[in-house]
């Protein structure tokens, strides 16, 4: 199949609106008598069912949590970008397109990364009019704060809980279309299958979790905005129950997978301590705003901390190193996040680290207390040289900004991160790649849409902090409502589906098949055992730095254990029965056979970018080296019966608006 992204012509900045203005429409009397399934509850689904059902469709919705509101966008932290350009630094929708585009280290599509920036701005609105309490200045205008790899203040945020706000608001838009019965809700629901007629998506099959029972759900298109696939790693920011599933089944139904190894290691997380962890904490990137990131300079004073035998405060500030001031002086610690993990990995794996593991740098805001201090002392026509008030004043303004997630550090930690520097690490977050989507959000599958995180489109190789909240609305509030009926405008005779078609018997029968062999199975091991076992093989092989040796051995070594999962693991319970033992079988089964292709796809990409670092290919100073000759392209893989097998599709990046060019931060 050749590659379609049906990008609009004309100019960048009217192809949007443009577009909208020649589409298919559904009058409001047809959209009563179309269905469509939306699999997942997060910001993009949850903004993509409440805006559909506003709409007039009938609205069919799927989340394996007990409600939408504990969808994983609720962990998001620092905020989400728009460029209102209320602090008058020179932001604007070119800006932050051309930073988007820069910060993903230009393997991006352009037409879709300038509708985000472009829509941005409507988001914002949006939410404040649903009364999500984004942070605000004194004067009442909402505030705004930096992110990394930007140079302007265009993150509008609530304190350190700005996914669990703005979910919040998607949730109670949701929650008007449920008493108005156009969303059925389906909690505690996970999609198995997905249902192709006549080559186009026609339903689900989703196992009730609760009760064991298997279903089938139909709809004239099927929606997916399940997240990202970091927990192929097994430890992740993510929460556990984040899994590739949804998107994998879809995969294997037809829908092409794009960029799989193009994954996220942000820097902000609290170090792993040992073996017994099952997740990892995100702190947020907000915090690289005021903190700043050191290790010691001397050799001696690391080991001394390491051993418990030097505090970081007793480090003189000459003797520590701020290697990202250092290094990349024009944006500090403010840095992409891939640039700031490798930074952070170069100092530790050359004997800097300073916990016990020697895995982690510090984060400091002692100069940002005393600095935010000096200045309220000031304004308050207060001795700004009384240690003791200014840093009273300093940690009350910093404690505002951040102060929930100092008080979840101290509770994971037990330090006081006033007073003692955070330890953080980088720690698989986000994942870039996804489903492949043209420009309407459609997969390679007619009539299948994949939003937000699940789909590849936005991010290219490396996602710029607090993008992620405005994707996943940006899809499901403004892009998804107009490109669907355009699509559904075909389907206003076609009536209900019914689910005794051949196509759901042959689906239904797949997913009892692989449920009665996980269940019938007599193995000796857990499904822990083995999703601990593919984690250690894609963090040691295919994490932050890849080569070519590791990826051919992680894919082997994959592969065995794949073949070993079906020989001998073994999951307790009943089918027919609430059995998480289950789930998680189900989940690692997909989890194994994606880390194939993830090995496969970073393998073949002959070059360094953004999350995706090859070693064979950096600068002398140990930057990633694109190849924009040979790899500007989307890998776009087709399932051909298992991950060694798939087959490469190429869409070529065509960049007309903006120059490639070597990507600084210095």
């Amino acid at each position: 199949m050749k590659l379609d992204s049906k990008i609009p012509n004309g100019p960048l900045d009217k192809k949007w609106s443009d577009y909208k203005n020649h589409i298919k429409l559904v009058n409001p009397a047809n959209k009563r008598n179309i269905d469509v399934i939306v699999v997942g509850t997060g910001l993009a689904g949850g903004s993509a069912a409440a805006t559909l059902a506003e709409l007039g469709y009938n609205v069919k919705a799927f989340c394996y949590q007990d409600s939408p509101r504990r969808a994983h966008s609720i962990a998001a932290q620092g905020g989400i970008n728009a460029s209102k350009n209320y602090q008058g630094d020179g932001d604007s929708v070119y800006r932050l397109f051309y930073d988007t585009v820069k910060g993903g280290d230009y393997r991006a599509r352009e037409a879709n990364v300038y509708r985000l920036a472009e829509v941005s701005e409507n988001i914002i609105d949006q939410c404040v009019a649903q009364g999500v309490p984004f942070a605000r200045e004194y004067g009442g205008l909402l505030d705004n704060r930096s992110f990394g790899g930007v140079q302007v203040s265009r993150t509008f945020y609530a304190k350190g809980q700005t996914g669990q706000q703005l979910l919040l608001g998607a949730y109670s838009a949701m929650n008007r279309q449920i008493g108005r019965g156009k969303i059925k809700m389906y909690n505690r629901h996970e999609m198995l299958d997905i249902v192709l007629v006549d080559g186009k998506a026609r339903g689900i099959i989703a196992r009730n979790l609760i009760n064991g029972e298997i279903e089938r759900h139909s709809a004239h298109a099927v929606v997916i905005c399940t997240g990202g696939y970091g927990n192929v790693f097994f430890l992740s920011t993510n929460a556990m129950g984040s899994n590739v599933t949804a998107a994998w089944k879809a995969h294997k139904r037809g829908a092409y997978f794009a960029n799989p190894c193009y994954t996220q290691i942000h820097p902000t997380c609290i170090p792993v301590t040992g073996d017994h962890q099952s997740k990892l904490t995100l702190m947020s990137e907000s915090l690289r705003n005021d903190g700043r990131i050191w290790v010691p300079k001397k050799m001696e004073d690391a080991i001394a901390i390491r051993e418990g035998k030097l505090k970081p405060t007793q480090i003189a500030e000459e003797d520590r190193d701020y290697y990202l001031e250092r290094r990349y002086p024009s944006f500090g610690n403010l840095v992409p996040r891939d640039v700031a993990s490798r930074a952070a990995k170069e100092r530790c794996d050359a004997g800097y680290g300073v916990n016990s593991t020697g895995e982690a740098v510090y984060l400091d805001f002692a100069s940002a207390i005393e600095r935010y201090g000096k200045e309220q002392a000031r304004i308050q026509h207060l001795d700004e040289n009384d240690a003791k008030l200014v840093y009273k004043l300093g940690k009350d303004v910093v404690e505002n900004k951040y102060g929930n997630l100092f008080q979840m550090y101290e509770k994971i930690v037990d330090e006081d991160p006033y007073t003692t520097p955070m330890m953080i690490y980088p720690a698989v977050h986000y994942t870039m790649g996804g489903l492949w989507v043209d420009y309407n959000l459609m997969s390679t599958i007619e009539g299948c849409y994949i939003l937000g995180e699940a789909n590849f489109s936005d991010h290219g190789a490396n996602r710029l902090g607090a993008s992620a909240l405005m994707q996943g609305l940006a899809d499901g509030y403004f892009v998804l409502p107009y490109t669907i009926g355009d699509y559904l405008a075909n389907d206003i005779r076609t009536g209900a589906i019914p689910t005794d078609l051949p196509e759901f018997a042959a689906a239904e029968k797949n997913v009892r098949d692989i449920i009665d062999h996980l269940m019938n199975n007599k193995g000796t091991h857990s499904v822990d055992h083995f999703h601990k076992k593919l984690g250690k093989i894609m963090w040691d092989k295919v994490g932050m730095a890849r080569n070519a040796k590791g990826l051919t051995e992680a894919m082997d070594e994959i592969a065995e254990l794949r073949e070993d999962f079906y020989k001998n693991v073994k999951v307790s319970g009943t089918a027919e029965s609430f059995n998480q033992e289950l789930e998680k079988a189900l989940r690692v089964a997909d989890f194994l056979e994606l880390g194939e292709l993830f090995a496969k796809d970073a393998l073949h990409r002959e070059e360094s970018c953004g999350g995706h670092f090859r070693e064979e290919h950096q600068t002398e100073d140990g930057e990633a080296k694109r190849d924009d000759e040979n790899f500007a392209y989307v890998a776009a893989w087709e399932y051909k019966g298992n991950p060694r097998e798939a087959v490469l599709h190429k869409e070529d990046l065509v960049y007309e608006n903006i120059k490639l060019v070597t990507r600084s931060y210095k």
